[in-house]
């Protein structure tokens, strides 16, 4: 027998709780035996009654994937009581590999290393480290060099829900737009058009 309505708003709700991570759409529908349509219409409503309610929860959109997660306003009450140690902030080399990957995703260490003018094998694993980017798989040429690319927990740091909500760069005549890539996110960040979002799932802290 089908679910009703507002039952299934609470297995959807229940999902997203017990998943703990970013969890696709489809797997929710398949799960729930129905369309993906539908469940993109309970979402949205999820959404908006978390949004309008008191409580210190929410529901973010990475790409096709939901995760409920804690209200970044409650960050430091929630890091009061977890005692959960503040992450060490991104370096400015590292804001600048994050910027070129995001821009330019996929591409592989040598492309970023070109940009840069410096080893970045180091920064390379630090970003991996936080789950700000990741492997995706390797090129068919000499060496078949890993290329990487953002990861989910890259989107959600930073407040947005697609790749597509990154500012556009700037556009110079006499500057090649390779060059403008590196300090560009770091830009955003510091003039506020990109917000660094402080949101906890589960035990894990999304705070870059």
């Amino acid at each position: 027998m089908q679910m009703k309505a507002k039952d299934m708003k609470g297995a959807v709700e229940a999902i997203l709780f017990a998943a703990g991570e970013p969890i696709e759409v489809e797997r929710i529908a398949e799960a729930l035996e129905t369309d993906v349509e539908y469940v993109e219409s309970i979402l949205r409503e999820l959404s908006d009654s978390l949004e309008d309610d008191s409580g210190g929860i929410c529901l973010i959109k990475m790409d096709n994937k939901y995760q409920l997660c804690t209200k970044k306003e409650y960050a430091d009450e929630v890091r009061a009581v977890l005692e959960i140690k503040k992450n060490t902030p991104l370096s400015n080399a590292a804001f600048e590999v994050l910027a070129v990957i995001a821009y330019n995703q996929p591409v592989t260490k040598s492309y970023i290393e070109q940009i840069r003018g410096v080893d970045c094998s180091g920064v390379v694993q630090t970003l991996i480290a936080k789950g700000l980017i990741e492997e995706r798989g390797r090129l068919e040429l000499p060496g078949r060099p890993l290329v990487y690319g953002t990861t989910s927990e890259f989107l959600k740091c930073f407040c947005i829900s697609s790749l597509d909500d990154l500012p556009d760069l700037p556009e110079h005549e006499n500057l090649p737009k390779s060059e403008e890539i590196p300090n560009q996110l770091e830009i955003n960040l510091q003039s506020g058009n990109i917000t660094e979002n402080k949101i906890y799932a589960g035990n894990k802290t999304s705070d870059a």
